[in-house]
């Protein structure tokens, strides 16, 4: 399946008028289990399609919520091969959400570009947005993942002028994540009607649906999303959700999965309430 997955739920979701809500969590947080209990549990509460971050230990693009999830994760033992193990116990149950790997270079590259690519297909993963690899140095990346059908996902973000767009939309399949602002994860929000224009460029120059994220919080703030772009991400709201239930019992997880996907449904929710009317483009 692959990208193609991808493309058809896209599709499917464009057939019936709507935007796609997009839930990402961090592999292995805030222990293996729980967060395979999370992940089996997204597509039941609303998410469209899942971004599985893996670790690493300097997430560079992302706010305080994800960087401690990403140590949180690596603390249990988490790893590129383990969030793999992840994907593959998430398709026993479901054949059709599409699920895209987001993470950074360093451990690909130490994976191994082709046993990544191959890995990842065999696992069932969709797409693989890569933060810090640049469209110069992708060639190795895209070439391997072109040979297994997996979808790179490249970014593009609101310091992307017309020309540099058209080397982020080079070899990008599945669909093209806009960053919504200048700054990491979860730390600042735009305006919808601030963030319409780029939407509608970026999608005029990829020829593919266009999803926004990064500071996106609230229900509210993902409707209005809903309304001008293909998809809306949400991952430090479904992130908090996690330190908040530690810090009330730090040794017990059994809360955890409930919450956050208790979040998830909200936001699903408010994304799902926007009626093809309501949206442009």
């Amino acid at each position: 399946m692959t990208v193609a997955r991808i493309d058809a739920r896209f599709a499917k979701l464009k057939a019936e008028g709507r935007a796609a809500f997009i839930a990402y969590v961090m592999a292995g947080d805030p222990g293996i289990e729980t967060s395979f209990d999370i992940l089996k549990g997204l597509p039941a509460a609303g998410a469209d399609l899942i971004e599985l971050g893996f670790p690493f230990s300097d997430p560079m693009a992302e706010g305080v919520p994800i960087q401690k999830a990403s140590l949180r994760s690596l603390k249990c033992g988490m790893t590129l091969a383990k969030t793999l193990g992840l994907v593959s116990r998430f398709r026993e149950a479901d054949q059709t959400t599409p699920l895209i790997l987001m993470g950074y270079l360093n451990p690909v590259m130490s994976y191994g570009f082709a046993r990544f690519a191959e890995d990842a297909a065999a696992a069932g993963v969709d797409g693989v947005i890569i933060v810090d690899c640049p469209p110069e140095e992708a060639g190795p990346l895209a070439d391997a993942l072109d040979e297994t059908k997996v979808a790179l996902i490249r970014l593009a973000t609101p310091t992307t002028d017309d020309a540099r767009l058209q080397v982020v939309v080079q070899r990008t399949s599945g669909f093209v994540y806009y960053v919504s602002v200048a700054g990491v994860t979860g730390a600042n929000s735009a305006a919808a009607a601030d963030i319409s224009p780029a939407v509608q460029r970026v999608r005029k120059a990829s020829g593919l649906p266009v999803a926004v994220g990064f500071g996106i919080r609230t229900p509210e703030q993902a409707a209005a999303v809903a309304k001008i772009a293909d998809a809306a991400v949400v991952g430090s709201a479904l992130v908090d959700e996690i330190a908040a239930e530690l810090d009330r019992n730090l040794s017990a997880h059994e809360g955890v999965a409930s919450k956050v996907l208790a979040k998830a449904v909200s936001l699903s929710s408010a994304v799902a309430a926007v009626t093809s009317a309501e949206r442009i483009g």
